[in-house]
């Protein structure tokens, strides 16, 4: 780093440490214990908002495929929003889907998706409508969780729109966790309530997964700032998650246009070294190699998959803008992921010393984005860092 680096402020490392401690157990069994390491999976909002219909996410779970994603690991395939027009329920209450949307049904649409070797995912909301407008789940939770089972659905998405008077968030999510509890289905529980009402001291005890912040962004636009926003919030609470219950910053922008691939390939080293789920929501039939290729990258989503689990903290600060994060890993040797972070507009020149982040020695480095192995270093690592940059790293003894 420019200069002498100093630790990070030591209350950020406190609040870390603290969040981690309080962190709620999860219950064991059933449901709860689907997501050992963080998910991984595409959903249709991002990129394509309510413009899809069953012949797309066919499409769309053919190029999972096609294009290596599903062997990197993105098993889900998440429909989200636009699903039962408002007022659209049988007079028994069952949830009658877009017909024009799903002419043949959504149980052929999910055997299909099982077929190509994926999970299917489903979208509702704790209101009695959707972001949307289209129909929620309130008053209809053990109906609709039965019904999802019913069609095979393999993740439950709850939104957290047009929310009922008079109830806690909490409240309002613990009813589908009881529902989805009592289909006898293992079905991923995904909390989308944007951070509200402390999510993270509720949230952990319910869902496999829970948003942390609001929305990354809006459909078919990515933005630099938002991406930062939801990486620094996640941050003070990310240490709340951990196995079968991850903090989620949100949607993966990395092929959504409004960023470069600079900025992409920094978001999905942010996202990784948080420990956070990793939901593509690009267009992947448009997908460009380039996009593919930081998608499907095996040596940062190891990271991220990481069996112990521990999200990255902030270790050095230097100037405005300049800072490296590290990752304990599981491994022989002590490993550690290391990302040196330019947030600012211009190349930085980088530098950490191993003895800033407790390392007495000299250590292995690989180079994740070159996917090189740089030997045995001593002492200092250096390197330039372009405009909104990473150098991601894996050091061990």
């Amino acid at each position: 780093m420019p200069g002498r680096a100093i630790p990070a402020s030591c209350l950020l490392l406190f609040a870390a440490s603290l969040f981690s401690a309080v962190a709620i157990a999860q219950p064991a069994g059933g449901s709860r214990m689907l997501a050992a390491t963080p998910p991984m999976g595409w959903a249709n909002w991002n990129s394509l908002g309510c413009n899809y219909d069953e012949e797309t996410i066919r499409a769309i779970a053919d190029r999972m495929v096609s294009s290596g994603m599903k062997a990197a690991g993105y098993s889900y395939l998440i429909v989200q929003e636009c699903i039962v027009p408002t007022g659209h329920r049988a007079p028994d209450g069952t949830l009658q889907p877009d017909p024009k949307k799903f002419p043949h049904g959504i149980p052929a649409l999910v055997a299909y998706i099982h077929q190509k070797g994926l999970k299917a995912g489903i979208y509702t909301d704790v209101g009695t409508k959707t972001c949307a407008g289209y129909e929620g789940s309130f008053k209809h939770e053990q109906q609709d969780a039965r019904t999802f089972a019913a069609w095979g659905i393999d993740l439950i998405e709850e939104d957290f729109c047009d929310k009922p008077k008079g109830f806690t968030a909490a409240q309002l999510y613990a009813r589908m966790r009881t529902a989805i509890d009592g289909t006898g289905r293992p079905m991923l529980f995904y909390i989308c309530n944007w951070g509200n009402e402390r999510t993270w001291t509720w949230a952990p005890r319910l869902g496999n997964a829970w948003r942390s912040t609001g929305d990354v962004g809006d459909p078919g636009r990515a933005e630099w700032n938002r991406i930062l926003g939801n990486f620094d919030q996640n941050s003070l609470h990310a240490a709340s998650g951990g196995r079968n219950h991850w903090s989620d910053p949100d949607m993966l922008e990395v092929g959504v246009p409004g960023i470069d691939a600079v900025e992409e390939r920094s978001l999905f080293s942010l996202w990784a070294m948080s420990a956070a789920p990793l939901w593509a929501g690009n267009d992947l039939v448009k997908m460009t190699p380039e996009t593919q290729e930081i998608l499907t990258n095996r040596d940062v989503i190891a990271v991220d998959q990481d069996s112990l689990g521990q999200p990255g903290t902030l270790v050095l600060q230097g100037p405005v803008g300049i800072q490296v994060w590290a990752r304990a890993l599981a491994g022989t040797g002590s490993p550690q992921a290391l990302l040196l972070f330019n947030r600012t507009s211009e190349p930085a020149k980088m530098s950490v010393r191993w003895e800033d982040i407790g390392i007495y020695h000299a250590v292995r480095v690989r180079d994740l984005w070159s996917h090189q192995d740089l030997g045995l270093i001593p002492e200092e690592y250096s390197t330039s860092v372009p405009a909104h940059g990473v150098v991601m790293l894996r050091v061990s003894r």
